[in-house]
This record gives C-alpha cells, structure tokens and sequence, in this order.
C-alpha cells in the first residue's frame, strides 16, 4: 500500500537546522535503501503557493502568504508499507528526528493511503 505522509507545522518557525539535514539525509538514505521510499520532497513558504476553490459556483484563486493558515505543509514522502500500522511507525521516527535535531519545533505528521484505481 502507498500512503503519502506530510509534515506540517509553523511556518514562522525559520528555516531547519543544519542538523536536521544532516540526519534527514542519512534517515533518506537508509530508508530508500529499504525500497519502501517512492518519492519526497520539501516545499516553499506559503508565498510561493496558491489555493484555487470553488464556491457558490465560482472558482477563486488566492495567492499566498494565506493569513488564516496556523500550520502549512513543509514537506511530503510517498511511501509502501503493509499497514497502516506501518506507516504510523515510520512517520514516528520520521517526527522524531525532528524532536531530536530542531529544538522548539512542533509540527505532526498526517498520512494517508493512497487509493489505487
């Protein structure tokens, strides 16, 4: 099963330690040696983004920064697991270093499987 896993927090929260590179490198490393890894990456601040809605029938744009937002998504993993169990694991220790490598910062981790059509 694929799931995406997205992280999220602040986005005031400044740009991540050099130490959190270093181990989210080697952590990448290492899990995409498993084969489980399909594709990840990190995004830019809300400002470089926009939101298209649809409401009342209309279709509205609204470029970034977006001031109702409290949390963005800062980042993204496809990943294969068994379960979602599984993926629950790995996005633990994927928080965890960032526990363990950017002091103060908060966030959470949101996965869902991907349906397969």
């Amino acid at each position: 099963m694929k799931f995406l896993q997205m992280v999220k927090s602040r986005e005031n929260q400044g740009n991540p330690p050099q130490a959190l590179f270093d181990a989210m490198g080697k952590y990448m490393e290492e899990f995409a040696a498993t084969g489980r890894l399909v594709s990840t990456g990190g995004l830019l601040p809300t400002s470089a983004g926009a939101t298209v809605r649809a409401s009342g029938g209309q279709i509205i744009v609204s470029d970034g920064p977006f001031a109702e937002a409290t949390e963005v998504i800062g980042g993204y993993a496809i990943v294969e697991y068994d379960s979602l169990e599984d993926a629950v694991a790995g996005a633990k220790d994927f928080i965890q270093l960032h526990v363990d490598h950017w002091p103060g910062w908060e966030g959470e981790s949101e996965i869902r499987q991907i349906a397969d059509f």
